[in-house]
């Protein structure tokens, strides 16, 4: 009992074994990272996959190289290629090759970045990309928050700091709490706050956005009215996934002077967008938030999967979301900053690093350029799409997301073209719908991605 034997360590030594493990595996990230030819792939059945792989979970192991070789030519092609320049569809990825090279060291280091005791280096490097972030979106010095594992996880976490604050404040003035608490958003809000509003058992009040798509602030005024002090919080949204679309937030942001509450900007997508000149004006009003939230895998150029938080007043999320038992009393017995006090999550690995390594390495100007240089493409692409006679925009851009119809195609139809992309692997661009009528999108934040093959798809719809 309690004897390391040989075979028990084996998994874990200095071996000749594992070296040749360590050496494929890393060999294998290499080609892939610096390929020129990756292709999109595709989805494959069940079925088919456990034809060609065969069971892989076996007692005595398959071992490293045969392990290693049934990812790469079974497993890894029967998922899409998420970075392709021509992965259009949904919000797709476009990591630096320093970002995707960082995450294998940060893997490598074995680090926990929960705690300042356990991890300091770590979150301190991650605290400067946050400040960085606090910087171009606006917020006073101070403000500072965590890296979560997506914008669904941020989403909540900032909201369940927005109902705590709430109590607090109600408390303060010696009122009883609501019976039922309630979110205010557009009905156009991402679906993860809507997720966030059911987990946390409290309602959501939706708030027709305009013609424009937008939510104003004259149409949150009545949610207001009507909800009082049961409103928790309100969410505003920094770019919409559909299409791409930003509230108005500095008229919901200008109510803040009239009503008391909590102002979460979802920008999971879009917030971004900030960096640029070319979109910065549509955000006024962020600089009055109390949370928001970006998603660097998203538009900062990092893999998955990292959400930047961040509060006006990080001490609202610490009061929130600290956990309490014996084992971390000397944790919370010290004043150090422990990024795992500002979320839902206790454990967490130091995902903001392969962030921190990339703007480190390329500069924040780099950064700015990029998103610039898409914007200006999905203008460029935009104006292609309208000229053709056969296609129509559902909307003007604001973003990197172009929405379109093509002139007599039913659902049917859309379909049928976006398999038969994939199948020749010429692009991703599934079908998207709006206001009952099927169209498509392309969602654009690849710098790699050329107006020459977003037209040559054109091409494939006349």
């Amino acid at each position: 009992m309690g004897v390391v034997t040989e075979s028990s360590a084996r998994m874990h030594a200095n071996s000749p074994d594992n070296a040749l493990i360590v050496d494929s595996v890393l060999g294998y990230a290499r080609r892939r990272l610096l390929s020129d030819d990756v292709p999109l792939d595709k989805p494959v059945s069940e079925a088919d996959l456990k034809r060609l792989a065969g069971p892989t979970i076996l007692p005595e192991g398959m071992g490293g190289a045969r392990a290693l070789a049934v990812f790469e030519h079974i497993f890894a092609p029967a998922c899409l290629t998420i970075d392709h320049p021509q992965y259009l569809s949904f919000i797709p990825a476009a990591p630096t090759k320093a970002a995707i090279a960082f995450d294998l060291a940060v893997s490598a280091s074995s680090l926990y970045g929960g705690s300042w005791m356990e991890g300091s280096g770590a979150v301190h490097a991650e605290n400067e990309v946050l400040e960085w972030l606090r910087t171009e979106f606006g917020l006073p010095e101070g403000a500072g928050g965590v890296f979560v594992q997506g914008g669904t996880i941020g989403n909540l976490s900032a909201l369940v700091a927005a109902r705590a604050a709430a109590r607090e404040r109600l408390a303060a003035a010696g009122k009883p709490e609501p019976t039922r608490w309630k979110m205010v958003c557009s009905a156009e809000a991402h679906s993860s706050n809507k997720s966030a509003a059911k987990v946390m058992d409290v309602d959501t009040v939706l708030v027709p956005a305009g013609d424009d798509g937008m939510l104003h602030g004259e149409s949150v005024r009545q949610a207001l009215e009507e909800h009082g002090d049961a409103v928790f919080a309100v969410v505003a949204t920094g770019g919409s996934t559909n299409f791409g679309i930003v509230d108005d937030i500095a008229s919901i942001a200008a109510l803040k002077d009239e009503f008391d509450f909590w102002l979460h900007i979802d920008g999971a997508y879009g917030l971004t967008a900030m960096l640029s000149p070319l979109a910065r004006d549509r955000f006024a009003g962020v600089e009055r938030a109390d949370s928001v939230i970006v998603d660097p895998h998203k538009w900062l150029f990092s893999p998955f999967d990292a959400c930047a938080l961040i509060y006006r007043d990080p001490e609202t999320g610490r009061r929130a979301h600290t956990q309490h038992a014996e084992y971390l009393d000397t944790l919370n017995d010290k004043p150090e900053y422990n990024p795992s006090d500002y979320s839902i999550q206790l454990t967490r690995r130091p995902r903001g690093l392969p962030l921190w390594y990339s703007v480190a390495t390329h500069g924040t100007e780099a950064y700015r350029e990029a998103v610039t240089e898409i914007i200006a493409l999905t203008q460029r692409i935009a104006e292609e799409i309208a000229s053709r006679p056969y296609l129509s925009l559902v909307r003007d851009p604001q973003l990197s997301v172009v929405v379109f119809e093509r002139e007599g195609w039913d659902r049917d139809d859309y379909e049928n073209w976006s398999a038969g992309l994939l199948d020749s692997q010429r692009a991703f661009v599934v079908p998207s719908s709006h206001a009952g009528r099927p169209n498509t999108r392309f969602a654009i934040i690849n710098p790699l991605t050329t107006f020459e093959q977003m037209s040559a798809i054109l091409d494939t719809m006349a």
